[in-house]
């Protein structure tokens, strides 16, 4: 059974949680409207590897998270990472080249990897099953606020002041998490439960997790979507502000708009998983961001057409997504409750490192068009049918 240690009421625990893990949809969406200012100052392609960059930073802060948490808590790593993503959010507002810019971002995710391994370990140790998989989409349910306001105040910023000003307010946002973490969330994982740390044997663990089947199939059905989620932010704005002609308040609205029905599709998988079960939700997430992925190709290939046929698409793989990132966590850390924390960081690793591919992809082959977000997403959403098809029979009920 899991910890219950000194957890706040579980009516709390979503709200807590979920503004903690927003720190990382904050530090994109807010400064996707700044794309075409920061390519003017620094070169086509630079936006691309700025965000690259971060995810780097992600996938390599996440791999060393989990096994710290594990052994010290939850409290005291993820202060620390607030905090360092709080001062390298400073340095990128300071930036003056690409490779600096690149540095601070990468940093400014080293430190954020906590507020996404952390929080997740968390939910993990307050809860199991079904319910953990409800509190977990209740958690990102309260996240999808942020992808909502991140990118509308990030074109307010640019309406009035540098993109650099973008920063200092994600900066605002790390502090704001250091005091919600030190006024509101408590130890969950008591001394008792810890695990020592040494390079050897987490190592030995981290393969040995990853030779384990359901944690395999499930966390590489997530690292896929994520990768066809950061294909999408890396490539849509170039397909909306470039190819369409939108401004940068059109563009922050559409993605406000995305932002909003994710909040919702969070609430229907909280609604239908209790019943369905999270592995035929992660299934049904998987063919609905299929059918998106086609669609995108059909689109990004075919005469020009409204861009609200792009807009349905990305809901339809929004939704999917939502289900499988709800529930494709929570069936990859069954047979891991042990040590929960090097689970979750070894799968935010490979998802975050999925976004870095995506983000580098997309800058690499950008020509102002939906063509190479498109075939990422449809590439992606081929190989998570793939990585499915590798769940044990047990683990697809």
């Amino acid at each position: 059974m899991a910890t219950q240690t000194a957890a706040p009421a579980i009516a709390r625990l979503p709200l807590i949680l979920g503004f903690i893990i927003a720190v990382g949809p904050v530090s994109v969406d807010m400064y996707l409207p700044a794309f075409p200012r920061i390519a003017a100052q620094f070169g086509a392609g630079a936006p691309q590897l700025t965000l690259a960059a971060y995810y780097v930073g992600l996938a390599c802060g996440q791999i060393t998270q989990g096994v710290i948490s594990d052994r010290f808590g939850r409290r005291r790593p993820l202060a620390a990472g607030l905090l360092l993503y709080t001062v390298a959010s400073l340095g990128c507002a300071a930036s003056e080249g690409t490779f600096a810019f690149c540095l601070f971002r990468a940093a400014a995710a080293f430190g954020a990897a906590a507020s996404i391994v952390a929080p997740r370990a968390i939910v993990g140790d307050v809860a199991d099953g079904a319910a953990e998989a409800v509190l977990m989409s209740d958690v990102m349910k309260i996240m999808s606020i942020a992808p909502v306001l991140a990118p509308v105040l990030g074109s307010l910023v640019l309406l009035a002041a540098s993109w650099r000003v973008i920063f200092i307010v994600a900066a605002l946002y790390g502090a704001a998490g250091l005091y919600v973490l030190f006024r509101h969330l408590p130890e969950t994982l008591p001394p008792a439960g810890r695990t020592a740390f040494a390079p050897g044997p987490s190592l030995r663990l981290y393969a040995a997790i990853l030779q384990e089947p359901g944690f395999l199939s499930n966390a590489l059905i997530g690292a896929y979507g994520m990768c066809a989620l950061f294909a999408y932010l890396a490539g849509s704005p170039a397909l909306f502000m470039d190819e369409y002609g939108d401004a940068q308040w059109q563009y922050s609205a559409i993605l406000a708009g995305i932002g909003i029905a994710m909040i919702g599709f969070y609430r229907i998988n909280s609604r239908l998983v209790p019943g369905a079960g999270g592995a035929r939700m992660v299934t049904l997430g998987i063919a609905l961001w299929a059918a998106a992925g086609l669609w995108l190709l059909w689109l990004a290939w075919s005469p020009p057409r409204h861009a609200t046929f792009f807009i349905i698409a990305l809901l339809v793989f929004s939704l999917g997504y939502c289900f499988i990132q709800s529930n494709s966590p929570v069936q990859a850390r069954r047979a891991h409750k042990a040590h929960l924390g090097a689970a979750t960081a070894l799968m935010s690793t490979m998802q975050y490192t999925g976004g870095a591919v995506a983000g580098a992809l997309v800058g690499r082959f950008t020509d102002g068009t939906a063509r190479p977000m498109a075939a990422l997403v449809a590439i992606c959403a081929v190989a998570a049918v793939t990585a499915a098809m590798l769940r044990p029979i047990e683990d697809r009920k």
